[in-house]
């Protein structure tokens, strides 16, 4: 299955500069480090970004339930960091009631099932 309307997924800038690559962020700040280990950095979130927007039109995507806010989906994937290292996650989507395209809400590392 491939997210609804991947091609126009969002990725919010914030997502990325303010909590992947954040040390500061409580939750985030362990990310960074490991997404720093493959060469992001923060003063170029662009890449990033760019990659998670890449993902999110590889088949794969999986229904993972409804919320108030809207149908959620995991997409595991294969990142190659700047560094030429792969990172494996698993992204998370949302794609809001009252929009019919999804958007970014998380990343962590690995595959959950």
């Amino acid at each position: 299955m491939r997210l609804p309307n991947a091609d126009r997924a969002v990725v919010d800038p914030a997502k990325i500069r303010d909590y992947l690559l954040s040390h500061e962020h409580e939750v985030g700040g362990s990310k960074a480090i490991v997404f720093e280990s493959v060469g992001y950095q923060s003063q170029s979130w662009e890449l990033l970004r760019t990659d998670l927007l890449a993902i999110a039109v590889l088949p794969g995507a999986e229904f993972t339930g409804l919320t108030r806010h809207g149908r959620k989906f995991r997409l595991p994937a294969s990142l190659l960091g700047p560094a030429g290292r792969e990172l494996v996650v698993t992204t998370v989507w949302i794609v809001r009631w009252e929009e019919d395209f999804p958007r970014f809400v998380t990343a962590y590392l690995g595959v959950r099932s």
